[in-house]
């Protein structure tokens, strides 16, 4: 008997999705959409997710925990903006997660929500004024 439970516990705690050393887990998108340009997820606190979800003029991939939502967005959406404190931005999408489920599928073949909008509408419901570059970082100017 206490074999048995062993062995459902080790299965429970044993998932699909990749495990990284770091205690994150990998969000698998699903075999029929093509992530070609690579995805990271953009995570809010789950407060604010059935308000962003119908605002947002497209939505791909969303999937949440007890704790946040996370949105699949094309990989390198963090470069020039500057993502509000209480927003997680995992590269690779590879987030701090108990056991994130899919809880919106695209009609679309693209898993991608358009980077600009969320990152727009994340920073309204979070009060925080929209910023184009990451601070700290030198700018990039063009030559004459």
């Amino acid at each position: 008997m206490l074999k048995n439970a062993m062995s459902h516990l080790l299965g429970a705690r044993r998932s699909r999705q990749p495990l990284r050393a770091t205690g994150t887990v990998q969000l698998p998108l699903p075999p029929s959409l093509s992530a070609s340009l690579g995805y990271d997820a953009v995570g809010v606190p789950s407060r604010y997710g059935f308000r962003l979800m119908s605002h947002l003029p497209r939505t791909g991939c969303v999937f949440a925990d007890a704790d946040r939502w996370w949105w699949i967005v094309p990989a390198g959406s963090d470069l020039d903006l500057d993502w509000p404190a209480q927003a997680a931005y995992a590269k690779g999408a590879f987030v701090p997660a108990v056991r994130p489920r899919l809880i919106h599928q695209p009609d679309t073949r693209t898993p991608y929500t358009p980077p600009i909008p969320l990152f727009l509408m994340v920073c309204q419901v979070t009060g925080v004024t929209p910023s184009w570059a990451p601070s700290g970082d030198a700018r990039a100017v063009s030559a004459p």
